[in-house]
C-alpha cells in the first residue's frame, strides 16, 4: 500500500471519528436518558421479582408453620392470618386447606363454604375448581340438597374426566340415599368399566355391587 492510500484511510478514519464523536455530541441527553431507562427498568424487575419470591417464601413458611400446629382449631386460625388475596390458584389451594382442616374437626358447614368459595371462582384453575366440587359434594351431606350435589357431580361424571370415577362413587351414594338402588349398581359398574379408574376405587365399587345385590338388580332389569 502507498503512502498515498495509508493517508487516505487515516483520513476516512479521522472523518469517521469526528461524524462519531459529533453524533454523541448532539445525542448525549437522549442516550443518556435511554442507558438510564435501561438499567433502571433492569433493576426494577429484579426487585419486583426478589419482593414476590419473598413473599411467596413468607406465605409458604406461614403455611408449613399452620399445618404443624397441634390441633385443628390452631391450624385455622393459623391458615385465617396467611393473606392469599388475588393470588388464584394460591388462595384456592389455601381454602382447600381450611376445608380439610373443618372437615376434621367436624365443622362440615365451615368446610362447605370453603369449598363453594373455590368451586365460584374464575381465576381458579378448572381442575381446582373440579376437585373443589368433588369434595363439596362428599362433605356436603345432610347440609347441601341431594338434587344440587347431583346436578354438582353431572360435568365430574363425563366421558374422559379425571375424576369420573371418584365421582361415579359419589353419585352412588346420593343414589342410595334417595333410595336408588339400580341407580347406584349402575353407577358402581361403571366405575369397574372405567380404565382411568384407581385399584382402591374398583375395588370399593365391585363389593359394593356384590353388597347390594347387583347380579340380581341386573337379572330384574
Amino acid at each position: 500500500m502507498s503512502d498515498y492510500d495509508s493517508f487516505l484511510d487515516e483520513v476516512t478514519e479521522e472523518v469517521r471519528r469526528d461524524r462519531m464523536i459529533g453524533f454523541l455530541r448532539r445525542n448525549a441527553i437522549w442516550i443518556a436518558a435511554a442507558v438510564i431507562l435501561i438499567v433502571g427498568g433492569a433493576s426494577a424487575w429484579e426487585w419486583r421479582k426478589a419482593q414476590a419470591r419473598a413473599e411467596a417464601e413468607a406465605r409458604g413458611a406461614a403455611l408449613w408453620a399452620a399445618l404443624e400446629a397441634e390441633d385443628p382449631a390452631a391450624q385455622a386460625a393459623a391458615l385465617d392470618g396467611i393473606d392469599m388475596a388475588g393470588s388464584g390458584d394460591g388462595a384456592a389451594l389455601l381454602a382447600l386447606h381450611r376445608a380439610a382442616i373443618a372437615t376434621q374437626a367436624d365443622d362440615r358447614e365451615a368446610a362447605v363454604a370453603a369449598l363453594r368459595e373455590v368451586a365460584g371462582r374464575a381465576d381458579v384453575s378448572p381442575a381446582l375448581r373440579d376437585v373443589a366440587r368433588l369434595k363439596l359434594v362428599g362433605a356436603g351431606h345432610g347440609i347441601v340438597d341431594a338434587e344440587e350435589r347431583l346436578d354438582i357431580l353431572q360435568q365430574l361424571t363425563a366421558e374422559g374426566h379425571a375424576l369420573r370415577a371418584l365421582a361415579l362413587e359419589q353419585q352412588a351414594l346420593i343414589r342410595l340415599e334417595q333410595g336408588d338402588v339400580p341407580g347406584a349398581v349402575a353407577d358402581f359398574r361403571a366405575i369397574g368399566e372405567d380404565p382411568r379408574a384407581g385399584a382402591d376405587v374398583r375395588d370399593r365399587a365391585q363389593r359394593l355391587v356384590v353388597v347390594l345385590g347387583g347380579d340380581e338388580v341386573r337379572e330384574d332389569g
